[in-house]
Formats: structure tokens, sequence, C-alpha cells
């Protein structure tokens, strides 16, 4: 939901709330009033009445209301003594609607010629349930119009003033480090909207100043450290290949070569890890992983050979993905490469391609992984030390740039399926 939209949902809430709540008090003063009214009418009825009374006494022995407003009977003096005036709400049968409606009457006594007479009068008064149905919607109009203004002053008005902020949303989502395009911020006189585009300029910049040192030290860390150790392999094995040495001394070095090479592999995928990350690999293309994968296959030759490990490609169509295409080779050798080193000897290893999916199934002798962590950094198998704990990492970040989907599933062999969708 929109923000304008979501302030629109609270301001609705609210003002049900309000007018719920004016809506009630206003009934009960109308009521008030319009009670008020009757009674005064009533009061001024009773005394021409009794005026009437006193200038004509026939009207005395007007017992019931008949064509007129009022009835009088004679009562006792005790009870006429101990009487109070009554307003009270009743019925009364009219002849043009021909049922009971609604009416206010005054009980009231007075006095003449000695006697004491109790005088009923009557007035037609508005129906409470016409009158709440007019209310309700009345009410219910005044909300909804009021709704329909908000409405519009918010798509009209309101999306004028929020203009710089969502000019800003739909630069920030375009944004990409490595472009480092500059980000314009539009004039605005509202405080608030200054203080974000200072702030994100702010953040922007820090960021980008940040990106460039990272990518800086990526470029000449690949070059720096990658040159000493390759110097410091190539002078131990001249060292090694000298008859000079014992035999302890040779397995020194090699143990020594090994941990150096092993250190390589570790500094040129973390070296990688971190470009993948930082999107140092920008140019893209159509790569048809099928005839990668024939390659890549033929590569695997001896080593899946000298492991004892069947691998097999299945063709159900052509897989065609857009991306760099060094990735794309990088992606398909740790998948490979991570089922033929963690398998078994006489095991397999299955290989399907689908116009968007990549399946690679391999036999082995544990049971299922846990997938939170096999896909987490230098999380490897014990017994292979030759392992970086990387391979999968990659994959996942390399995936993970192109927006694809790295799944893991066990179904009594280990599947890594890579959906291009």
């Amino acid at each position: 939901m929109k923000l304008l939209n979501h302030t629109l949902s609270y301001f609705a809430a609210i003002l049900f709330v309000v007018i719920t709540g004016w809506a009630a008090l206003f009934y009960y003063n109308l009521l008030d009033e319009i009670y008020d009214s009757l009674d005064d009418g009533l009061e001024n009825y009773k005394l021409l009445i009794m005026r009437h009374a006193a200038a004509d006494s026939t009207i005395l022995h007007k017992s019931s209301f008949g064509e007129d407003n009022y009835a009088i009977k004679p009562v006792a003096a005790p009870q006429a003594l101990v009487f109070t005036d009554v307003y009270r709400d009743t019925a009364m049968f009219m002849e043009n609607e021909q049922d009971f409606e609604p009416v206010r009457m005054l009980q009231t006594v007075f006095r003449q010629n000695g006697r004491y007479y109790e005088l009923r009068v009557v007035n037609s008064m508005v129906e409470t349930d016409d009158l709440v149905e007019d209310l309700l919607y009345s009410i219910l109009w005044l909300y909804l119009g009021l709704l329909a203004s908000i409405l519009i002053i918010n798509n009209l008005l309101l999306k004028k003033i929020w203009r710089p902020f969502y000019l800003l949303l739909h630069q920030l989502k375009g944004f990409r480090l490595e472009d480092q395009g500059a980000v314009r911020f539009e004039e605005t006189k509202v405080e608030e909207f200054r203080e974000l585009n200072d702030a994100v300029a702010k953040l922007l910049r820090n960021n980008i100043d940040t990106y460039i040192s990272q990518k800086q030290f990526i470029e000449n860390a690949s070059h720096e450290l990658q040159t000493p150790l390759a110097i410091s392999l190539n002078k131990l094995e001249l060292l090694i290949e000298q008859n000079k040495l014992t035999d302890e001394q040779l397995q020194l070095l090699a143990s020594v070569v090994n941990n150096l090479e092993r250190m390589s592999r570790l500094n040129k995928s973390l070296l990688l890890l971190s470009k993948i990350e930082n999107r140092q690999f920008e140019d893209q293309e159509e790569v048809d992983l099928n005839s990668l994968a024939k390659t890549l296959l033929e590569d695997f030759a001896d080593q899946a050979a000298y492991k004892g490990v069947a691998v097999s490609l299945k063709e159900d169509g052509r897989c065609r993905v857009r991306m760099n295409p060094d990735l794309a080779g990088i992606l398909l050798t740790n998948l490979i490469k991570n089922a033929i080193v963690h398998n078994y000897q006489g095991g397999f290893v299955q290989i399907t391609l689908q116009p968007l999916q990549l399946t690679v199934e391999n036999s082995s002798k544990s049971g299922a992984l846990d997938e939170r962590r096999m896909f987490a950094r230098f999380q490897r198998e014990h017994q292979n030390a030759n392992s970086t704990g990387l391979g999968l990492p990659i994959a996942k970040a390399i995936t993970a740039r192109y927006g694809f989907r790295l799944k893991y599933s066990y179904q009594g062999n280990h599947v890594l399926a890579v959906h291009f969708q």
C-alpha cells in the first residue's frame, strides 16, 4: 500500500470514530431541542385552553380528543392538590395514517369555578426511527464525502508536496554503486525533505568512497598477495628439486608447499567472492549452458576417472541464460567440482539441463545436509583438507547476483538445482 493511501486508511478510521461520536452527540442534542420546543408549545397551548375555559365553560365537558388536541376531565381535590405537570411520550391513532403515531403529551391540573380538572394536551412529534434513519444517511453521505475529498487532496495536493520524496525514491531504486551516477535532488521548501536529501547525499558519498576504496584494495590484493605467494612456491619447488635434502626435510617442505597452495586458492576464492558481491562482473551476454557443461565435463574427465565417479549429462532442452560468461563458467565449475569431490569411489554425478533449470545430483555416503550451513563460508567436510569451503558460497553469490535461486534437496542423493527465473 502506498504511503498516501496508508495515511488515508488512518484518516478513514479516525473520521469514523469522530463522526460516530459527533452523530450520537448531535442526535441527543437535537432530541433535547425538539422536546424543549414541543414542551414550550404544549405549555402555551395549556394556557390558551385554560383562558378559553374561563370564558366558555362548555369545553370543560370535552372528555375525548376528537378533532381537537386536548381532553378535560374532572378530578378529586385531594388528587389534584398533589398533582404536578407531566410531559411524556405516547402514541395516538391518526386517521390519515390509519396507524398509531408518536405524540408528546402534557398532563396538568387546573381549577375552575371551585372544581379541579385534569387537562391532557398533545402535539405531534418527529418519529424517532425516521429521525435516526435520516440522520444515519446524512452522516453516511458526510463520511463518504469527506473520504472522497481527502482522497482527491491526497492524489492532487499531497502528491505534489511529496514529489521530492518520490523522485528520490525512484532514483535510489535505480542507483548502482558500480555506476556511481549522480542523484538529482529536487528543490523543496519542506524542511524534512531537505534533511532527507542531505542525509541521503552524505550516505551515498560515504558508500561510493567505501566502494572505490574496497575495489582498489581488491585489485591491489589480487596482485600484491598472489605475487609473493607464487614466488615462494617457485622457490620452494626449486629447493625440493635439489638432491641435498633429507627425506624429513622434503616432507616438511612438501607440507609448506601444500599450505601455500591452499592459501593461494583461498586468496583467489575470497577475491573472487568480493568481486562478485561488489558487482565487478558487469558484462553480460546469452550463455549456452549446454555447450559450457560439455566443455567442463571434458576438463573434469581425468579428475572424475581418478576418483572413480561416473559423470553423465542429460539434456531436456536448451538452457540459455543472460549473464556474465566468466561467472557462468565459475558457477558450473563449482557445482560440478563439488559433486565430484564430495563423492565416493564408484559413485555418480548426474547433470540435467532444462530450459530454465540446471540440476546437479551426486551420490554420497552422508545423509541430508543443513542447507543453511552448506552455503555459509568455510563450511567443508573435515576429511577434505584441500577444500577452501568457498565453492558453494561463491555459487550462491553468483545466483543471488542475478536473482536466480539455488536450492538444495536430499532424495537419497544430494541435489543442487539452479532455477533461472
